[in-house]
């Protein structure tokens, strides 16, 4: 049968009462008792808000939150240098898509090795360090590029503009240190030519805890 006459065929049998038979009621039905679950949630945050456990979970989310702006998740894996290394990093990458502009026309096609120095050249050395060894910050601010981005991988960022008078940044989830393979502190990238510079350098004395 030609399954084009399915649906009329269908339509044809439930039109005729006589086709239509009502076979009553099988096995033993139970009335629905299970509570609503959206109203179950609001009787419940009712409760909570009677008894004050609202206000305690959103203070205690607000101090948490302002603990980990004032003092975000170190680095893991970072360590201080003990030695000066010097390596260049190639930034360029391959496209795995084609890339478009605002009309949609193709700039650069998937495959295509791209170095983004070409384009956007990196303006001011970034400068990774450990917000809590003093001798690691002495050493940040004595290099000669006052330009240079300072990035945390540890410390307290808000705390240390008050009291340098300077813009610090964190580098969150140890993202940057992980692209340009850093594992030891402090470091530098500058821009040379086409490439990346990474230098490492080791300082004297030991990492000092601040109090």
């Amino acid at each position: 049968m030609n399954s084009r006459y399915l649906p009329l065929l269908i339509t044809v049998f439930l039109s005729y009462p006589s086709l239509a038979r009502d076979y009553g009621q099988q096995g033993t039905h139970f009335p629905i008792i299970e509570p609503d679950l959206l109203e179950q949630i609001q009787s419940r945050l009712h409760a909570m808000d009677e008894n004050g456990d609202i206000d305690r979970l959103n203070q205690k989310l607000k101090a948490r939150t302002i603990a980990r702006v004032n003092r975000p998740k170190p680095v893991a894996g970072l360590m201080r240098a003990t030695k000066a290394a010097t390596r260049m990093f190639d930034p360029t990458i391959t496209l795995q898509a084609d890339i478009l502009d605002h009309d949609g026309r193709r700039i650069w096609a998937k495959g295509t090795r791209v170095n983004p120095l070409d384009t956007v050249p990196l303006r001011a050395a970034l400068i990774f360090l450990d917000g809590d060894d003093p001798a690691q910050l002495e050493w940040a601010f004595a290099q000669k590029s006052k330009t240079a981005k300072l990035i945390l991988t540890n410390g307290a960022p808000l705390k240390l503009m008050k009291a340098r008078q300077k813009r610090f940044y964190f580098d969150q989830g140890g993202k940057l240190t992980a692209h340009f393979d850093i594992k030891a502190l402090p470091a530098m990238v500058d821009q040379q030519g086409r490439m990346l510079r990474i230098r490492e350098f080791a300082l004297p004395g030991r990492r000092e805890q601040n109090q």
